[in-house]
């Protein structure tokens, strides 16, 4: 059966030689793996090249629940992303963040909703002339309110640790070794006032900013089954 329905781009693989393997974060299903034909030409009503990561399509698919794999029917770009696809940072934002939802976003029963963030996400990195050092750091707690692990950032008290496994701040030291010291806690508070508005008004130094963020990915790893490290990673770390 055939459907109307908007996706993002995660990722593409080889699959052979005439086809590649496209996830999709679709707004209707989900998560979703479509077969794309590496055939060129003006012809082709599923061009290779929409499927840049983080690129937003308009598609027609069929679906049907007994697939692992499904097929587009036809797909063109909702919103072109020049400044993601010709800016060095921007880019690498894109790479990264493609990966890291690749690895985190799985089955969703409210796919519409975050695929509305996702989209607002995407066209505030396309649209912003403002440093976008923080992006990663506004998105990836963002994205955890909505896969049910959202940390309780509001109640720092000041010589407070977080509690890693409850997502939370507290006066003693956990009886778990899941937690951050005191400066890093003071650090991460940080990050309850933090927003795509305000963003580029927080200045953290390069380790600093290195700490938080694999903070937060270990956070996510104690939430998530399965969480490798991410290769994408490094070139962030080298360009902000």
């Amino acid at each position: 059966m055939l459907y109307k329905t908007r996706g993002l781009v995660l990722n593409t693989i080889n699959y052979n030689d005439k086809y590649v393997l496209a996830q999709v974060f679709t707004e209707s299903f989900g998560r979703v793996t479509y077969m794309v034909s590496k055939a060129r030409g003006k012809s082709s009503k599923v061009p290779k090249s929409l499927f840049s990561p983080l690129a937003i399509l308009d598609m027609e698919v069929e679906h049907q629940a007994s697939r692992d794999i499904q097929r587009i029917r036809e797909a063109r770009a909702d919103m072109y992303l020049y400044d993601i696809s010709g800016d060095l940072s921007k880019t690498s934002m894109a790479f990264f963040l493609s990966e890291f939802l690749t690895r985190v976003l799985k089955d969703t029963n409210d796919s519409r909703i975050l695929f509305s963030f996702l989209e607002q996400s995407v066209q505030i990195l396309e649209m912003t002339d403002k440093s976008i050092s923080n992006f990663h750091l506004v998105f990836m707690l963002k994205l955890s309110h909505f896969l049910g692990f959202y940390p309780n950032l509001e109640e720092y008290r000041e010589n407070s640790m977080f509690d890693m496994m409850n997502g939370e701040f507290v006066l003693y030291q956990p009886l778990h070794k899941h937690f951050l010291n005191r400066t890093d806690s003071r650090s991460l508070s940080l990050l309850a006032r933090i927003s795509y508005e305000n963003m580029h008004h927080f200045v953290f130094s390069r380790q600093d900013r290195i700490n938080i963020i694999n903070k937060v990915l270990e956070y996510y790893r104690l939430h998530l089954y399965d969480f490798p490290g991410l290769k994408s990673l490094d070139v962030l770390h080298e360009l902000f």
